[in-house]
């Protein structure tokens, strides 16, 4: 694996350059948003300090430096760092959340990460990179993401609402990352712009829920 290899596989692309991927690389301030919103509204102070809160929005926000990497520079040690944040995000959140959420012990919380594995596992066998514009890796979690937030809104959790919504968010967001380059000719700059801006939403949506819960000194949905 050459780390230095130029990248090009987006629409908005069109020659090697930092500044090929403008929209691509803007937008992803909304991930930095989203972790900056979380944290300065819902995240806890002092002596209640959400550590695992923390820790994931610190990934929201590693995410969003990656990619912005990624968009730039477009190289294989950036796509490494664009890659790899979000692979540890997405298992993080599913082991914490299944604690905080579904009162889960870390056992069988590592059980349904491991699960959860086997199963992104399958879907890559089944739907190789070239399927779908690469984007059949992020089939699990939206699945995850919804059957959790149908799990909460079963057990009246007051924040499944937030989880079902940030599925409904990622839903469309999966779908304009995955018409990218089909929708190149009508849409020179391309659609994967919006996989970033709609997925800023999505993170702030379960960053916010997976915050709040921390206490019942936490802020209410509104």
């Amino acid at each position: 694996m050459e780390l230095t290899a130029y990248i090009d596989i987006y629409c908005e692309r069109t020659q090697p350059g930092l500044w090929s991927e403008p929209l691509n690389a803007v937008t992803n301030l909304a991930f930095l948003l989203a972790a900056w919103l979380c944290w300065r509204h819902y995240g806890q102070k002092g002596p209640n300090l959400d550590k695992s809160g923390a820790l994931l929005m610190s990934l929201v926000g590693l995410i969003g430096i990656g990619s912005g990497l990624f968009h730039t520079v477009a190289t294989q040690w950036a796509m490494l760092a664009d890659v790899i944040p979000i692979a540890i995000f997405i298992h993080a959140f599913l082991f914490f959340a299944l604690q905080r959420f579904f009162g889960l012990n870390r056992i069988v919380s590592v059980a349904g990460v491991v699960g959860f594995l086997g199963l992104s596992g399958v879907v890559d066998v089944a739907l190789p990179n070239e399927v779908l514009n690469g984007s059949g890796g992020y089939i699990p979690p939206f699945a995850a993401l919804t059957a959790m937030g149908a799990a909460m809104l079963a057990r009246n959790h007051p924040y499944s609402d937030h989880m079902l919504i940030a599925a409904a968010v990622f839903s469309a967001s999966l779908t304009f990352r995955t018409v990218d380059m089909m929708a190149c000719e009508m849409v020179p700059f391309g659609t994967h712009f919006l996989w970033h801006t709609l997925n800023g939403v999505s993170l702030y949506l379960v960053g916010r829920a997976y915050l709040c819960s921390h206490s019942s000194h936490a802020p209410q949905p509104a």
